[in-house]
């Protein structure tokens, strides 16, 4: 495997879950990303990535309360 597929394999991967809907906040209520993390998703460094992932999860345990 050549170093570019290695690095690609390890990306961080999309939360989509294919339930593509925005709510009042502009949130995804299938992913829990906003829209803007969305639309620049495929530009982000897997850094920032990460970041977003955290914030889905702060807003998923935000949903569940």
């Amino acid at each position: 495997m050549t170093g570019h597929l290695k690095k690609r394999a390890g990306r961080v991967r999309s939360p989509c879950v294919s339930v593509c809907a925005l709510d009042e906040r502009d949130i995804c209520i299938g992913c829990q990303r906003s829209g803007d993390e969305i639309m620049y998703w495929t530009q982000m460094t897997d850094e920032q990535r990460r970041d977003v992932l955290q914030k889905v999860a702060e807003r998923e345990r935000q949903v569940a309360l």
